[in-house]
């Protein structure tokens, strides 16, 4: 639904504008907004294909950090390509305090704010199972994509807004231990586990052996139950394994992360200083990181972002409290906040560009081919052309959100 930022109350909606264009201040949370925007950039960086950019450079330690922070790891670990994802997640949680303020301002009754929510929860899971299934021959029912997780655990997380902040960080500590005993209780791969059987090399570096090989790639309670779940549904062909490890039970976690985000806007919200805001979320974000790596340096977790294990909830959204905590330094905190405003821009509209970077790629892709492709063979090398053709398609679509920032028009669900 497309409406006016006028009538929305919503933190992250509301826009006052100077007459730079620029947003002023309005009493909500701009980094929150900027670290939305940058998280979309992020996502739409696909579309320079870096990695494969870097791969003509292997012996460029410049190149080399391009190469693994634009894609996802393997397995163990985290790039800044891993982090989009929780982004996303924890900012949906970090928005939902302001959110319940605003329909409260209204006069909307709980029912009626819980009805919402089911629906939006519903919306978020269709969406994301209708981009996933574009290039199907019928509906490619799966819900391991970033809106299928997060639509899966939107309702309870709304249910929580109404709780007090000690419920939240009971409920967040449940869902870690939880997951991780669910995983240690679900027997272990044997020697004689036939890993091919499930797209895994038999003897793939990233196999663990010992305590830890209750979290190796299709091989653990999350692959299991999706042989179970997903061949609940109609398929072209049974459920075997999924490619890339990822998994549906992944969206309990996620809820975890969302609930971080929910902490998050809770102490933002509240009436402290910018600078006990500030430490706060430095603390916390350096906190979780630590408590991360603890648990994969003893044995305990993993950091394995495919099954989004507990180790990897915390590591991960202390690194995107820490992002949050560069944007309020310098936005909240600073005052300086002109150099963000392509970031507003995006970040005001993320439905909006989610669903472009899924269906409207390829056309501008082929857009640019045609009527500038003269120009950019000539001015870029061979091993730089998918870049920077990227780049055109990410300034394209910056375009459109610019066109549709200037007349408010923000896609909501």
């Amino acid at each position: 639904m497309v409406e006016s930022a006028q009538l929305e109350t919503r933190q992250q909606v509301v826009v006052v504008k100077e007459p730079t264009g620029k947003p002023e201040s309005t009493g909500r949370v701009i980094s929150l907004d900027v670290l939305r925007g940058t998280v979309m950039v992020l996502m739409l960086n696909e579309a320079t294909h870096l990695h494969q950019v870097a791969e003509s450079f292997p012996h460029s330690w410049f190149w080399s950090v391009i190469g693994f922070n634009t894609e996802h790891v393997p397995w163990q670990g985290c790039s800044l390509h891993d982090l989009i994802q929780p982004a996303f997640s924890f900012l949906v949680g970090a928005a939902l305090p302001f959110s319940i303020a605003g329909r409260k301002m209204k006069g909307q009754s709980f029912g009626k704010m819980v009805g919402h929510a089911a629906w939006r929860a519903f919306l978020l899971i269709a969406l994301g199972i209708f981009l996933r299934s574009q290039w199907s021959h019928q509906t490619y029912l799966t819900f391991e994509d970033t809106l299928t997780q997060i639509g899966l655990g939107y309702v309870f997380l709304f249910l929580l807004g109404f709780t007090r902040v000690r419920t939240q960080m009971i409920v967040f500590l449940l869902i870690l231990i939880c997951f991780w005993a669910a995983f240690v209780m679900y027997p272990a791969p044997g020697p004689n586990f036939d890993y091919a059987r499930v797209g895994v090399p038999q003897n793939w570096e990233y196999n663990y052996t010992g305590f830890l090989s209750h979290f190796n790639k299709n091989s653990n309670l999350s692959w299991a139950f999706d042989v179970w779940f997903l061949n609940l549904f109609p398929r072209e062909h049974p459920f075997v394994f999924n490619e890339g490890g990822w998994s549906t039970l992944s969206f309990i976690p996620t809820l975890a992360t969302m609930i971080l985000g929910l902490l998050t806007g809770e102490w933002l919200k509240g009436d402290r200083s910018k600078e006990q805001k500030l430490g706060g979320l430095v603390i916390a974000g350096a906190g979780l990181v630590l408590l991360g790596l603890i648990c994969q340096w003893v044995g305990i977790c993993p950091i394995v972002k495919r099954v989004w294990t507990s180790a990897y909830t915390l590591y991960s959204g202390g690194l995107v409290i820490l992002m949050l905590a560069g944007f309020y330094t310098l936005i909240e905190w600073k005052g300086w906040r002109a150099w963000a405003f392509p970031l507003v821009v995006v970040g005001m509209n993320s439905i909006a560009i989610y669903v472009m970077s899924w269906t409207m790629e390829p056309f501008f892709l082929r857009s640019l081919q045609i009527h500038m492709g003269w120009l950019l063979n000539r001015v870029a090398r061979p091993t730089f052309q998918p870049a920077v053709y990227g780049v055109g398609v990410m300034l394209s679509f910056w375009v459109i959100l610019f066109w549709m920032y200037r007349r408010r028009l923000f896609l909501r669900i």
